[in-house]
């Protein structure tokens, strides 16, 4: 069981990297120029990695507790999700939010 809970783990951190490469990928293939496809491209996640270290990381610092952290983790998750469905990648963004929630699910069953 102790392998499953760390596969789990580990499948948390690539959803993480995955969020942050979906939503920057968004970002570029906005139909603007380059200043707002870098910002966007480029800030957006960062922002988004800002959130989660300050409040949903394992070692933030504010971090949250109980339903505020479940919330804020699958608000910032599931922009992984809403980025690949706004790219076009519809069958990608689906895949995608069920291993969130799916990895969601077992994090709070194996309260990890």
């Amino acid at each position: 069981m102790n392998a499953l809970k760390g596969i789990n783990l580990a499948v948390r951190f690539l959803l993480e990297l995955c969020m942050l490469a979906a939503v920057g990928y968004w970002g570029f293939k906005t139909p603007s120029g380059w200043g707002m496809k870098l910002v966007v491209g480029i800030g957006l996640p960062l922002l988004l990695a800002g959130l989660w270290g300050l409040f949903v990381a394992p070692k933030a610092i504010y971090p949250l507790r109980g339903i505020p952290h479940l919330v804020l983790a699958l608000i910032l998750l599931g922009s992984g999700a809403l980025a690949l469905f706004a790219s076009g990648h519809r069958t990608l963004g689906w895949v995608y939010a069920i291993l969130v929630i799916v990895n969601q699910v077992l994090l709070v069953l194996w309260k990890q």
